[in-house]
């Protein structure tokens, strides 16, 4: 059962998305897409916000979760989080493994 959480990093003077481009340029992100059980790890910037990044983390279950925020990596970016003082919300989500209902279909173009 996969596991996404969303994280909204806020900040100001651009602190948040400063913290998403150190993360991408130190190779933070690359080394977080290659643990094992990563299945996503993306940054969004709202439109309407630009104070705020949005992470779309997600994993194959809560073991893989558990590792990495054991990892030394946490402590890496623990670090970034307090050098941008930024806040977070924090939104999770667990999949049913059902997929897309056949009623939801029609409104997907692929």
């Amino acid at each position: 059962m996969a596991v996404t959480v969303n994280i909204y990093y806020s900040g100001v003077n651009t602190s948040a998305r400063r913290f998403a481009e150190e993360m991408v340029s130190n190779g933070i992100v690359n080394d977080i897409r290659a643990e094992d059980g990563n299945l996503k790890y993306e940054y969004f910037f709202p439109m309407d916000d630009s104070e705020t990044v949005l992470l779309i983390d997600s994993w194959k279950d809560q073991q893989a979760i558990d590792l990495h925020h054991a990892s030394p990596m946490m402590k890496r970016i623990a670090e970034l989080r307090e050098k941008y003082d930024l806040h977070m919300r924090v939104e999770r989500y667990v999949s049913d493994e059902t997929g897309i209902p056949e009623t939801d279909k029609k409104f997907i173009k692929e």
